[in-house]
This record gives structure tokens, sequence and C-alpha cells, in this order.
């Protein structure tokens, strides 16, 4: 909604001060330059990334504009299914919970968070690091060195579509420069006209810098910006995971490597102490 609302702003206070500056409005509709900018600039943007990249800015951005994936609540569900799975551990033994890893679907602990369970990326990375902790062979800082890994090559995935977005927006004045000059062209070639028909041209050429610059700053760039906070904010989860996990392996109980993971989140989604301890024990 907060994205919706600064496109809103945007587009008022540059058309609002063009109008109130007794600017004509029908002078900035100009479907060509439109046409010219538009399509150059999709087509350098396919040509600039793979496929996935093109799938996933076009996937991300409405996703975006729903806001963060994960909420408060979502944290206090990760956290407390991983305390599940760590208090199961704990009394079972780590083969205990080998069926849980080998098929969340039908576990009784992941079962109990369907949401999280339909998290394909999410709980893959659960059941990865919980398998190797069955393994017995790994040494905290080994498994904490290998998660590391993992959760940076993530991070770095999930900021490629904001990457590709930023690079598009940083195009786009470069394409209404290239607009304008064909519009110039254009205009030279009407030289001997009429002044109201140079006027025209002019005014069209001028329109599609306009545009280039408008789209790249007040609309593309940040969209981008925004999408590059949501992946930064939806690698926490991966965060929280990896740190009550290695923290587990290091010897402490399933409380405190969860208030561990707690730490990690930032202030906005971070539930209290007391308020987690309730979850859990009301889980328990």
């Amino acid at each position: 909604m907060l994205i919706i609302i600064g496109f809103i702003v945007v587009i008022l206070s540059v058309v609002g001060g063009y109008v109130l500056s007794h600017g004509n409005i029908a002078a900035l509709w100009q479907p060509y330059e439109v046409l010219i900018i538009g399509g150059a600039a999709f087509g350098a943007f396919l040509v600039a990334n793979p496929m996935k990249v093109v799938k996933a800015v076009l996937k991300g951005i409405p996703g975006t504009l729903k806001g963060a994936r994960y909420k408060r609540a979502d944290y206090i569900d990760i956290l407390s299914m991983v305390y599940d799975v760590l208090v199961k551990a704990r009394k079972e033994g780590m083969i205990g919970i080998e069926k849980d890893i080998d098929n969340p679907g039908s576990s009784a602990v992941f079962s109990k968070y369907p949401k999280l369970l339909a998290d394909h990326h999410l709980m893959e990375f659960t059941t990865d690091c919980l398998r190797l902790m069955v393994s017995g062979n790994m040494e905290p800082h080994e498994l904490e060195q290998l998660l590391e890994v993992e959760v940076e090559t993530h991070h770095q995935e999930a900021h490629e579509p904001a990457h590709a977005l930023q690079v598009l927006a940083d195009s786009l004045p470069g394409f209404g420069i290239v607009a304008a000059v064909l519009g110039i062209v254009i205009t030279m070639a009407a030289i001997g006209g009429e002044v109201a028909e140079i006027g025209h041209h002019v005014a069209a050429a001028l329109v599609g810098t306009f545009l280039g610059i408008l789209l790249g700053y007040g609309f593309v760039g940040p969209l981008a910006s925004a999408m590059g906070h949501r992946a930064h904010e939806e690698g926490k989860a991966f965060e929280i995971i990896k740190m009550a996990l290695v923290s587990s392996l290091r010897g402490y109980p399933p409380t405190v490597a969860v208030e561990f993971a707690r730490k990690l989140l930032f202030s906005d989604v971070r539930p209290a102490f007391a308020d987690l301890e309730a979850h859990l024990r009301g889980s328990r």
C-alpha cells in the first residue's frame, strides 16, 4: 500500500505542478516516445538477464506491492517450529526426527505450521540443515560455515531481481535521450515548415527526456529499492533458522537456541521475550 501511495504522490506532484504552471496536459501524451523508451528498455532488459531473472522480476513486482512476505506472526511460527523440532530431538535423539525430515508433509511437528510447510525454499533449507545434524559427523563451526555459505547464496539469488530492475532504472534516462534525439531529427526534417509544427516536434522530443528520467527515478528505481529491501527482510527467516540449529549443536537447550535466533530479527518484527516464551509454552 505504501508503494502505491508513493507512486500516486509522484504523479500528483509532477503532473499537478505542471498543470498549475499553466502547462497543457495534452502535450505530455506522446505514445511514440513511450514506445521508443519502453520498448528499447525492455529489449535491453531481456538481453542483459537470463530467463530466470526475468521471471523473478515479473513475479517479484506484484509481491513487492503486497508488502513483506514474513510478518511478525510468521517469525513466531518459524521460531516455534524450530523449537518443537529441537525439543523432539532432545527427547528422542536426532534419529527420532529422521522421519520428520524425510517427509515433512506427514510430520506431526511440521504439519502444525501449514504456511511454513507450503514455503518450499524455507522447508528445504530447514530439513537439509537438520539432515546434516542427524548425520552426526559435523562440528558446530563446520555446520555454521556451511550454512553461512548457503544463506549467502540465497541472499545473492534473492537480490538478483532487484539488481536487474535497478540496472533497468539507470538505463531509462539514457533511452529518454535516445527518444529526444530522434525527436530532434524529426524536428530538423521539418525545419522549413510552420512554427507551430516545429514547436510540436520539439515538445515531443523534450517529453521523451522527461519520461525517461521520470520513469527511471520516480518509478522503476524506487521499485527496485523496495524489492531489494523485501529480499533482505526475507533472508532473516533463513538466518534465524541457521542460528537456532547451530546453537543447538553447540549444546544449548532449545529455549536458549531459539532466544539466540530471536535476537537476529529486526525490532519491528521481533517478538518480545515474554510473548515468545508464552507462545512456546502454549505450543507445548
